[in-house]
């Protein structure tokens, strides 16, 4: 099966006397047994639930790794990757990373007797004077947040490779359809499935996705010990919403293009961040590596931090709200939304400055994309006037 149809097909199966076309839900925290001698394969919804267990089926086979356990929230996936690390390990982070997982990088490990490096992800050959006797994981992810650099996701797995060091990514922004990096060598995907997977804005859920089975046990261990289940609710969402992934995404793509072609020509604009553009210092990696460049733009406004905070205040088709990856456009001020843990002068050695503005291109019509940001844009214009 090709992706489109695994999306809509892989274990939806109508079943059941009243044989369903669309999967009910099982809103269920637990399971009867026929006896002692003949235990259910689900008993209890903390440990599994067929509703998140078709999720785990679709989700493991569109990013082609052998089992995928799906959490509460991105976050709780990402805490799943790092639960393979003891007292004692050590860390590589990409320095260019999401803001949550930098807080729970330098925040909650330390206090687990873990120790962590940041590097840069964009040379791969830094990993070989970074790596530590004691190092076990690295993490890191492509395209990046807010800065959307691209990463050589098959470099940085073979180094972790030649190490014997677990390559951990977070897929968020590419989504399965972009790219696959467990083909190209990671051991664990991670997703939080509030974005594109679920793709409605109208979830919260997460899911790490290992490429073997020593992983996906110990990631499956974790979770039921720990008690990181999603609702069965929210799994019903996100099944529902990954069905149209791969169309959403063509339009998320194109409508992103078109945004960053014009922002690119715009007087107000200092620098745009797009993969799609040849402009852009990572093209031909991104060329080489993903499907289509995404949905995701950044980009820098000509003069102070209150005009970009203008700019932002002033769109009216994207609307001011964080998240990203729903059918809506969204602008969002980096600096006091998704790296807003991080101290200004952390921001600013990761590449985002006060000027910086992101955007999560919806699948709205582009003109109407296009114009919103030009009037936002003339504000500063006419002040700069």
């Amino acid at each position: 099966m090709r992706f489109a149809t695994k999306a809509i097909r892989v274990g939806q199966d109508p079943a059941g006397p009243h044989l369903p076309v669309i999967p009910p839900i099982y809103q269920s925290a637990t399971f009867a047994w026929n006896s002692l001698e003949d235990a259910p394969a689900f008993d209890y919804s903390r440990v599994n639930n067929p509703t998140r267990a078709m999720l785990e089926e679709i989700l493991a086979a569109l990013e082609g790794g052998f089992g995928c356990v799906c959490t509460g929230s991105g976050m709780a996936a990402i805490a799943a990757a790092f639960s393979l690390l003891k007292n004692g390990d050590h860390l590589l982070m990409a320095s260019d990373i999401y803001g949550g997982t930098h807080r729970i990088v330098h925040t909650i490990l330390p206090n687990q007797g873990i120790t962590f490096t940041e590097f840069d992800a964009r040379e791969p050959g830094t990993i070989d004077t970074a790596i530590q006797p004691n190092t076990k994981m690295l993490i890191f992810e492509t395209p990046t947040n807010p800065n959307l650099r691209i990463v050589d996701v098959e470099a940085i797995a073979s180094a972790c490779k030649r190490h014997g060091i677990v390559c951990v990514i977070d897929n968020t922004f590419a989504s399965p359809y972009l790219q696959n990096p467990i083909a190209l060598g990671c051991d664990i995907v991670v997703h939080s499935t509030t974005k594109y997977v679920g793709g409605h804005s109208d979830i919260i859920g997460g899911a790490a996705i290992a490429g073997t089975q020593e992983v996906y046990n110990k990631l499956f261990a974790w979770a039921k010990s720990i008690g990181t289940a999603p609702g069965a609710f929210d799994c019903w969402l996100a099944v529902r919403g990954v069905k149209t992934l791969e169309v959403r995404m063509e339009r998320h793509c194109a409508n992103a293009m078109a945004v960053a072609e014009a922002l690119e020509r715009h007087p107000a604009v200092h620098r745009v961040h797009y993969p799609g553009l040849k402009s852009h210092p990572d093209h031909a990696i991104a060329a080489k590596q993903m499907r289509a460049f995404g949905g995701m733009v950044s980009f820098e406004v000509k003069g102070t931090a209150a005009d970009a905070k203008r700019v932002a205040e002033s769109t009216k088709v994207f609307m001011l709200a964080e998240s990203l990856g729903g059918v809506e456009s969204l602008i969002g001020y980096p600096p006091m939304m998704s790296h807003a843990a991080m101290t200004e002068e952390q921001r600013m050695e990761a590449g985002i400055p006060p000027t910086l503005l992101r955007l999560s291109v919806g699948i709205e019509d582009a003109q109407d994309l296009i114009e919103d940001l030009q009037q936002a844009l003339a504000k500063v214009s006419a002040l700069a006037r």
